[in-house]
């Protein structure tokens, strides 16, 4: 998983293992939560990979829940680079302009609110695909995040 091989990733979308990597996203601990999300980051970073999750309307509910489920337990048992690795997720779906639009109502509200910031306070690329992400999904509105300031005659706060 870890080179980026076009063959690999079209391997991976039979019908079995999209669900598999779900239930261990639901059900497993920490480490193959982990794992599993990393292995569905390798899956939508290839085109094929997120065509095949966008545009079956079932699939993206699935992995948008599942990722959804995990944010909210990161709250009580928080772990950086599992947050990486959901906010990377999220952040390849925004490419797709459907999904995107998705993401506008099912993102998880502690995604766009302070909750993360001691978590992401030492990752500053996962801040910026946070912001990306925020940006994307929020479309003209300004995404505020702790420490920045906000221009009230320019923008809206959300």
């Amino acid at each position: 998983m870890k080179a980026d091989d076009t063959e690999v990733i079209r391997a991976l979308l039979s019908p079995e293992i999209i669900p598999s990597c779900l239930r261990s996203m639901d059900i497993g601990c920490e480490l193959s939560k982990t794992v599993t999300t990393f292995i569905l980051q390798k899956i939508l970073l290839d085109d094929a990979g997120l065509d095949y999750i966008c545009t079956r309307g079932v699939k993206f509910f699935y992995v948008a829940q599942a990722l959804g489920n995990m944010v909210g337990e990161l709250v009580e048992q928080p772990s950086a680079r599992l947050l990486k690795y959901i906010i990377r997720c999220y952040l390849r779906l925004s490419d797709n302009q459907r999904a995107c639009d998705e993401l506008g109502t099912c993102l998880p509200h502690i995604l766009r609110d302070t909750t993360f910031n001691s978590c992401l306070c030492e990752d500053p690329v996962t801040r910026m695909w946070l912001k990306e992400l925020l940006q994307k999904v929020n479309g003209n509105q300004v995404v505020v995040q702790a420490g920045e300031s906000v221009n009230p005659i320019h923008s809206t706060r959300i």
